[in-house]
């Protein structure tokens, strides 16, 4: 009853239009001072701290910048013109476009909103001016965007590594494959849109555009290489990786001249505002942890599940339905913060493999990015495309199943996203 109370009072902030932040820090005070352990405040400057203060992150600010250099740094065009000339010609044309070059640019920046805000917007011009309704377009640019957080570097894979201490190069291996999965899911619903509703394609690119377009694209396509090489070959840590990716959207911004150090200030102004919004509300969480640590809660569901004789898949059927419920009311990464210390050691009971829970969750959370009232991609491309959430809403539908189907076979086959760090990594 007390877990059940401590989430209501929470849920019913978050309605009343409470930042996430703020209705985390205001239900562990009000349940502190109220279970008679108003001394415990005296805790708070200092679990808010903690919550922040980890190496791994570091690596946050640092993907935020790099995201923000190469949208403004014209990184974005060539891997648009790349992907036009491989595939282009394809069933469902530039849609097919948007998906690939997502797939591309999730290599460097780790971010569902950073794609869909930056990329995003080149990608939609593109195929409204081509003959694509602007509500197909934009379902289209949403649901790529989505695959950003799941190929590495992500974002989220670094704080869900800070929060369990699982190695973030594996998750990061282990996001590979999924992220493939998720976006071939998503060409098959564009094929099947594209006969459906008639959807343009390109001519075929000669080769002569596919060597110009390859040697354009040729120095950003070498990020993720030299990020997750640089890993792998232990040059750098996951955390370290971060900076490296921002030093070399730098470099890519002045070496094609897209970017002048007028531009810095607001780049760097955004991606601060940005970091200290998220990490304000890891703080909140970290003490808002404390409170269902304290109190056991994460003990007490224990106990109710092995009293109900759940076996591990279907304790992870429940932690699909929790997370994808959460998803629709909260951002993605303060469902990290507020369920992980209750998953993890449910987790660990039922021999449920960590790395892939944080694959499966990062996956399920990209869903509550596209799903209304709290989608974060919608409202990015709502706002550039002009398409009202509700349209966007179901037009997306397709998309959202396929990334469901992808989500749930790899729930359920954890292999398929272990194969990579345990080839490469070791167990």
């Amino acid at each position: 009853m007390l877990t059940l109370l401590i989430f209501t009072v929470l849920l019913a902030f978050i309605i009343l239009n409470i930042p996430i932040a703020v209705a985390m820090g205001l239900t562990a005070i009000l349940f502190f001072v109220g279970l008679g352990n108003g001394s415990l405040l005296t805790m708070l400057p200092q679990r808010m701290y903690a919550s922040t203060t980890g190496f791994t992150l570091l690596a946050i600010p640092f993907f935020i910048l790099a995201a923000n250099l190469m949208n403004t740094g014209g990184v974005t065009s060539r891997i648009f013109r790349f992907a036009k000339a491989l595939i282009g010609h394809v069933p469902g044309g530039l849609g097919q476009v948007c998906v690939i070059a997502n797939v591309i640019f999730s290599g460097m920046s780790g971010s569902a909103i950073a794609d869909a805000a930056g990329l995003g917007q080149v990608l939609h011009k593109a195929m409204v001016d081509n003959g694509f309704k602007p509500k197909f377009s934009a379902s289209i640019v949403a649901a790529a965007a989505a695959i950003g957080p799941v190929i590495p570097p992500s974002i989220p894979f670094v704080l869900y590594g800070a929060l369990t201490g699982v190695s973030v190069g594996k998750l990061f291996m282990a996001g590979f494959i999924p992220g493939a999965l998720m976006a071939l899911a998503i060409m098959i619903a564009i094929a099947f849109q594209s006969k459906r509703y008639n959807l343009p394609k390109e001519e075929r690119a000669g080769l002569r555009e596919v060597v110009d377009s390859t040697k354009a694209a040729f120095l950003p396509l070498l990020t993720p290489v030299i990020i997750i090489g640089g890993i792998l070959v232990g040059i750098f840590t996951p955390t370290e990786a971060a900076v490296v990716a921002s030093l070399y959207a730098l470099f890519l911004g002045f070496f094609y001249r897209d970017l002048s150090w007028k531009d810095l200030p607001e780049i760097f102004w955004a991606s601060i505002r940005q970091t200290v919004s998220l990490l304000f509300i890891i703080s909140a969480a970290g003490f808002f942890g404390w409170l269902t640590i304290h109190q056991k809660i994460p003990d007490q569901i224990i106990l109710s599940l092995t009293g109900m004789s759940l076996s591990p898949a279907g304790v992870m059927a429940m932690i699909i339905v929790i997370v994808l419920l959460l998803g629709c009311f909260l951002e993605g990464n303060a469902i990290f913060i507020i369920t992980i210390p209750i998953f993890l050691p449910i987790a660990q009971q039922f021999g449920i493999d960590i790395i892939n829970l944080g694959v499966v969750m990062t996956l399920l959370i990209m869903l509550g990015n596209l799903t209304p009232p709290v989608g974060m991609c919608l409202f990015a491309v709502s706002s550039f495309s002009k398409v009202s959430i509700g349209s966007l809403s179901r037009e997306i539908v397709p998309y959202l199943i396929g990334i469901f189907v992808v989500t749930v076979v790899i729930a359920y086959v954890p292999q398929i996203s272990t194969f990579l760090p345990d080839l490469v990594m070791g167990r």
